[in-house]
């Protein structure tokens, strides 16, 4: 089949090369012509394990190219959507601005039996909004159009784009669900579940999962504080938590906060959709104020573990909202680097992958080459971000770089007991020194 995917974002290019790779002849369209230019050369514009390959491996078999003009999608049989929705300032609502310029756009040239496949998370009813675009600038032409929303992990979106859990699709006629089943019958024919609901349906299921997941990050960062007060380990009450089935033990893992391009966005605009539609989510409402005072929380443990950080050198490691990924969106780090600079602190800051980002959002800190020059003569090590180098460190030579054998691991990648043996002041989460005491005892 001939797709056409207008955005050639994160979301857009990575579906798009997957698509290719399932056979389909496949076009990503972005108005940035410098992004098309470094495309055609095999240059990607995110890191994403994996996605160089896939564009490399179809682009020389002639199944996925790049255009920076709408034109390249005519005579496609399905024409994906994947533009951003950013959060607006004023309400927290999604942005779709780029959202309807590119369904004018695509209602200009679009083919007579298209399908046209909402894959950007939008708010609920904007699937009619834009059927309602087309049939006003294509009234003779019939179009289908569809809610298919993504369910990306950043750092492992190939996979998760391969091998879903379901592919979600709402239609609203026959038309569109056969075109649907064969863009997606290579997964189809591995098990895999296809879901087709109402439109309304579909916009609504992104939002309520990454909300639900977004609500067992905060619930365990809570957990997590109860821990350190009353002498429990975080890990063995998440671990024993999350092997009940009805529960399981993703997302469980306490930690800065939540941050990243869905969480943050979609939990903001869902609690708007929810306060228009008359029906407010208070849990949704207090998740996002948990979330946010959790960074904040984060920034007086660090300041409290070093006695004040004024006139002090704090090294971090790690700055992007998770591992295996360049994105600095709604980061903790963000949030938590600022408040330490505010206290009077120095920041070096050393990222596998997010310092060009990073110099972008926090001008004012300095950047290592590695973990090791990172700490450097500073007076305490901050963990950030779980990056896989960071999980076996030489651990005599960082405390012998430290000017003072501090450490405040936020993601609880170090076992506390030994690195008090070692001889290091370290501070982590949910593993308060009453459980210590009471094991030693």
């Amino acid at each position: 089949m001939r797709i056409a995917m207008v955005g050639a974002g994160y979301v857009g290019l990575v579906s798009g090369a997957c698509l290719s790779d399932f056979g389909h002849e496949v076009v990503c369209i972005d108005k940035d012509a410098d992004k098309i230019e470094a495309l055609r050369r095999g240059q990607i514009p995110i890191f994403e394990p994996g996605l160089q390959e896939v564009v490399a491996n179809n682009v020389r078999a002639g199944r996925l190219s790049f255009s920076p003009d709408i034109k390249a999608a005519k005579g496609a049989k399905a024409i994906f959507i994947a533009v951003g929705t950013p959060t607006k300032a004023d309400d927290g609502q999604a942005d779709l601005t780029y959202v309807r310029a590119a369904a004018r756009e695509i209602a200009d040239i679009v083919n007579d039996g298209a399908v046209v496949v909402m894959k950007s998370t939008v708010p609920v009813g904007t699937g009619d909004e834009i059927e309602a675009i087309i049939a006003d600038r294509a009234p003779l032409k019939r179009v289908s159009v569809v809610s298919n929303p993504e369910f990306l992990r950043e750092g492992a979106a190939i996979d998760d784009f391969k091998q879903p859990d379901r592919v979600v699709i709402g239609v609203e006629d026959e038309d569109g669900r056969k075109v649907m089943r064969e863009i997606y019958r290579p997964l189809e024919l591995n098990q895999t579940a296809l879901l087709f609901t109402s439109r309304r349906s579909s916009e609504l299921i992104k939002y309520a999962a990454n909300a639900y997941l977004a609500m067992k990050v905060a619930f365990i960062n809570e957990i997590s504080d109860l821990c350190e007060q009353v002498g429990g380990d975080i890990q063995d009450v998440a671990r024993g938590v999350g092997l009940d089935n009805r529960i399981g033990y993703r997302f469980l893992n306490a930690g800065p906060g939540f941050g990243g391009s869905c969480f943050p966005k979609d939990t903001l605009a869902l609690m708007k959709i929810a306060k228009e539609a008359g029906a407010p989510l208070r849990l949704v409402e207090t998740l996002v104020e948990a979330n946010e005072n959790r960074k904040l929380a984060m920034a007086r443990k660090i300041v409290k573990a070093c006695g004040g950080v004024k006139g002090k050198t704090i090294a971090v490691l790690g700055l992007t909202f998770k591992p295996n990924t360049d994105d600095m969106r709604s980061a903790p780090s963000l949030t938590i680097v600022p408040v330490l600079q505010a206290e009077g602190a120095r920041v070096v800051a050393f990222d596998p992958e997010g310092a060009k980002s990073a110099k972008e959002l926090l001008p004012d800190i300095e950047f290592a080459d590695g973990p090791y020059s990172c700490v450097q003569g500073a007076d305490a090590l901050v963990i950030i971000t779980e990056w896989d180098a960071f999980r076996a460190l030489d651990l005599a030579r960082v405390k012998a770089a430290l000017r003072q054998p501090i450490v405040v691991d936020l993601r609880n990648i170090y076992r506390r007991e030994e690195m008090i043996a070692l001889g290091f002041h370290y501070e982590s989460l949910g593993r308060g020194r009453r459980g210590d005491k009471a094991r030693r005892s």
